[in-house]
């Protein structure tokens, strides 16, 4: 059965306004979607770049435990610098049995470590200036004391002397650069304590 072919009147046939209205809107379509895709490009992009700079520059950590009380507490955020030079009280993060510790740098390589029965520490003979203890500790030690650092390594030990497993118990030891994560520069969190980590 044939139908009949609908005869177009000039009703039919769109006005100008009509087509340029048209027009516009397919435009600003085709403008839409190229906003949405460089948008998402743009996204991954400075996702991907933050990724890579958290990975392999500026490494993020979070703090667990009370070990490096009252510096850092449970639930601080810090930001690292990948460092392989340090100076004696700075802070470290390592890798050890596939966690990270944060600790801080007591003596470097050849130099000796003594810990007396009330927990102050001496460097090469000399008293440790420790400003940022609350309390000392003889602590977890089971290392003869006085205590030489073998070479390419460091001595570290928690600030909250007396729960911090550290370089004193020869279960952790000395740590080596292998071991490093980076150095702590900065707390992000929480915001009103944001600055320097000392």
């Amino acid at each position: 059965m044939a139908r009949a072919k609908k005869k177009i009147t000039l009703e039919d046939i769109p006005s100008r306004e009509q087509l340029v209205n048209e027009l516009a809107r397919v435009r600003q379509n085709k403008r839409f979607s190229s906003t949405v895709r460089s948008t998402i490009y743009i996204l991954v992009i400075v996702a991907a770049a933050a990724v890579l700079i958290a990975t392999l520059v500026l490494p993020i950590f979070q703090i667990y435990g009370s070990s490096m009380a009252p510096t850092l507490e449970e639930g601080d955020i810090v930001a690292a610098v990948k460092n392989l030079e340090f100076q004696r009280k700075d802070l470290v993060a390592f890798y050890y049995n596939n966690k990270i510790l944060v600790k801080r740098v007591i003596a470097n390589s050849g130099e000796w470590v003594d810990i007396d029965e009330e927990g102050n520490v001496y460097v090469n003979g000399e008293l440790l200036d420790e400003p940022y203890l609350i309390d000392r500790a003889y602590g977890d030690c089971d290392i003869e004391l006085p205590y030489q650092v073998p070479e390419g390594r460091i001595f570290v030990m928690g600030d909250h002397r007396s729960v911090s497993v550290d370089s004193r118990n020869s279960q952790i030891g000395c740590i080596s650069d292998e071991q490093i994560a980076g150095r702590l520069i900065l707390r992000v969190w929480p915001l009103n304590v944001i600055g320097k980590v000392e």
